[in-house]
């Protein structure tokens, strides 16, 4: 997957596919707080290529040492004043290392990147992630690396705080089968892809009180053919899409491709919803935002 410039990576499905892909390639289960090399005392220029991680960041107050942020960073907008240094795939080495990191938090699998860092002798957090209960594990891990521990401590109980209560809420209303979709064609109801039985946005929607309508295929994408869409008979679909904002019109013209499946109880009742944004893709402090927004979506 090439790097997209961060206000580009508005495609909708295509992108929360691309940033689902990101997470399950994170094949390692813990983060290792530092290799190649020892950092004297906490990191002062920090590169992190997860967009997650600068979230988590910026949330325990550590922003004014980040120096460098992937092409995928969109939130909070002033990582656009950041120099950018590339994604996944195709991070820029030179660039990277003439921002004179003492940290860089890499993916699991960006082998060749770790070699190259560890040679250079640069401390290294090896960032992993699978589920909900991840984003504040991996969150209060980071902030003892960057000696911001009692922040990161403090921001992990208010988002458990927060999504118990969104839980709590969401127990009092009837489960309804629900299909969360995460991709398909533009324009058309080809190649739809939806949230499988694993991971962190099949938590959320269990959280926010649905009974996921393929939670018993243990896999974080789904391709659903037509005749699947049917026999799986969804109450609700939810369909989302990353970027910003869209129009009201917009938003009713992708819940009109739907139209065609009438016999989706979802579709027959009108409980097919539209909900954009990048919080639904990015598993950081965010993770509270997008679970009260599929809650929303499950009530209407």
């Amino acid at each position: 997957m090439a790097a997209v410039p961060k206000r580009m990576m508005q495609v909708g499905g295509a992108a929360l596919m691309a940033v689902a892909a990101l997470t399950a390639a994170a094949m390692a289960r813990s983060a290792h707080p530092s290799q190649g090399g020892t950092a004297a005392g906490p990191p002062r220029r920090i590169v992190s290529l997860v967009p997650a991680a600068t979230e988590m960041l910026f949330a325990i107050g550590a922003e004014d040492r980040i120096v460098g942020v992937s092409s995928y960073d969109r939130f909070p907008a002033a990582v656009d004043r950041l120099p950018s240094v590339g994604g996944l795939l195709d991070p820029n080495v030179e660039r990277l290392l003439s921002l004179r990191p003492d940290l860089v938090v890499t993916y699991g699998t960006q082998n060749d990147l770790r070699q190259q860092l560890e040679r250079a002798g640069i401390p290294l957090f090896i960032y992993s992630h699978r589920d909900l209960p991840d984003v504040t594990r991996t969150l209060r891990t980071l902030g003892d690396r960057v000696g911001a521990g009692t922040r990161a401590a403090a921001e992990a109980d208010r988002i458990e705080r927060a999504l118990a209560d969104v839980g709590r809420q969401a127990s009092r209303q009837r489960r309804l089968k629900t299909l969360l979709v995460i991709g398909h064609e533009a324009g058309a109801l080809r190649q739809v892809q939806a949230s499988g039985g694993y991971g962190f946005l099949h938590d959320l929607l269990v959280l926010a009180g649905a009974d996921d309508a393929v939670g018993d295929l243990r896999r974080e994408l789904v391709a659903m053919s037509m005749e699947m869409l049917l026999a799986r008979a969804p109450e609700v679909i939810i369909d989302l899409h990353n970027g910003d904002e869209w129009p009201a019109d917009r938003l009713e013209a992708e819940r009109q491709l739907w139209r065609r499946l009438g016999a989706v109880p979802a579709v027959r009742d009108n409980r097919v919803q539209v909900l954009v944004g990048d919080a639904f893709v990015v598993p950081g402090p965010r993770v509270v935002e997008a679970a009260r927004l599929l809650a929303r979506a499950l009530r209407r």
